[in-house]
């Protein structure tokens, strides 16, 4: 059977240029980024280089780059890092009520330590109003976090106009472009941003590789202590085979992500129109336009997003119901119901995210597959029995 794998907002597959530049440092060049020997500093260059192109996929200067094991880290690094750096001006966070968990239980993690935190709303497509944003700004506000693109919406966030704001209030701005780094162009230095996490494996690159962009000149205290490496912000041997795969995938976004997006788009706007044609009570998630190029995002009405995916997978179809860290829990997508959904509505979610390679026939199978899976669940729903009946009636 034929996979077809729309799973972009999990994982991305490695690409072979990544690997190969990947294996050497697997095998023959194994030493410590750390060591005065030969094989360390080898590593260390190899570091470096990656440091480097990491940070002109973004705009960066490479030493305002940190490499960390995972956006999840980035974002806790961000958070903690920069509210614990400051907390004798101010104990007060903002963030957005749609950011990723790492986001908010790090918030969560402050709050027991003293902070306050303030949740900004989004409207009905997941956007936050940058007004919400100065309105909820106090004077002992320290950090502002707000996404620059949901992966479980594809929304793209006004992020520009929000740093604006914080830099009006000399208030340092985090974004977590997990979702968006590599996909889209992004510059720090136009986003005004002070802070920024970004990961591999969205962008075709290693899973356990990523890294937090801190603005030259910004307080943020270490997550990791007990080492130098990092410039003294991140200790641990570095992942040298992981981060140097980091590079090389930065590298190669870089070039070709305009091809990327110019191919992936057209399909996604093909089923973000042909979906809720073909399917009746379909709600289409997210912004109509300021939405990432890979991304479908959808709610179907009367059934559960688990039931849809395990169907989908028996018919060669990887897709999920949300972000890759909450899909397992079984619960109402946090990011739905802050959009206004109610609870069974967003039980109901489904994300399409596409990846290169995809053709208009692998959209069009799913199209011919997904609408018998759905009609057969509905007629297994109570949901759905109560809503013919209600119509009878």
């Amino acid at each position: 059977m034929k996979r077809i794998y729309l799973d972009h907002i999990a994982c991305t597959p490695l690409r072979s240029e990544v690997l190969e530049a990947m294996l050497p440092y697997l095998q023959d060049r194994f030493g410590n980024a750390q060591s005065l020997h030969q094989e360390g500093q080898q590593a260390a260059q190899a570091l470096e280089e990656a440091r480097e192109k990491v940070a002109e996929l973004i705009g960066a200067q490479p030493a305002e780059i940190y490499f960390t094991s995972s956006g999840s880290e980035a974002n806790n690094f961000a958070i903690k890092g920069l509210a614990l750096a400051q907390k004798d001006k101010g104990r007060h966070l903002i963030v957005s009520a749609i950011e990723h968990q790492s986001v908010l239980h790090s918030a969560k993690f402050l709050e027991r330590l003293g902070f306050e935190v303030t949740q900004v709303p989004v409207d009905r497509f997941g956007q936050v109003d940058p007004e919400d944003v100065r309105k909820a700004i106090r004077r002992d506000t320290v950090v502002v976090s707000i996404m620059l693109a949901n992966s479980e919406v594809g929304t793209i966030e006004p992020i520009k106009d929000i740093a604006q704001i914080c830099q009006e209030k000399d208030i340092p701005l985090h974004t977590d472009a997990v979702a968006a780094a590599g996909n889209i162009p992004i510059d720090v230095k136009e986003l005004g941003v002070d802070a920024l996490s970004l990961a591999g494996h969205q962008f075709y690159g290693p899973k356990g590789a990523a890294a937090l962009y801190v603005k030259r000149g910004t307080r943020i205290l270490p997550l990791i202590d007990g080492g130098i490496q990092e410039g003294g912000r991140r200790a641990g041997t570095e992942d040298v085979a992981a981060i140097v795969g980091l590079g090389k995938a930065a590298e190669i976004a870089r070039r070709e992500m305009a091809v990327w997006a110019e191919n992936l788009r057209p399909l996604r706007d093909y089923l973000l129109q042909e979906m809720p044609r073909r399917i009746p009570h379909v709600i289409v998630t997210g912004h109509p336009e300021n939405r990432l190029p890979y991304h479908a995002s959808f709610c179907v009405e009367f059934i559960e997003g688990e039931a849809m995916l395990l169907n989908l997978d028996l018919k060669g179809f990887a897709a999920s119901s949300g972000s890759a860290c909450t899909s397992r829990a079984l619960k109402a997508s946090h990011v739905l119901l802050a959009m206004g959904l109610d609870h069974a509505t967003a039980q109901g979610s489904i994300v399409f995210s596409l990846i290169n390679g995809l053709s208009r026939e692998d959209i069009d199978l799913l199209l011919e597959v997904f609408p018998p899976i759905v009609d057969r669940l509905r007629k297994m729903s109570p949901l759905y029995t109560q809503f013919l009946e209600g119509k009878k009636s």
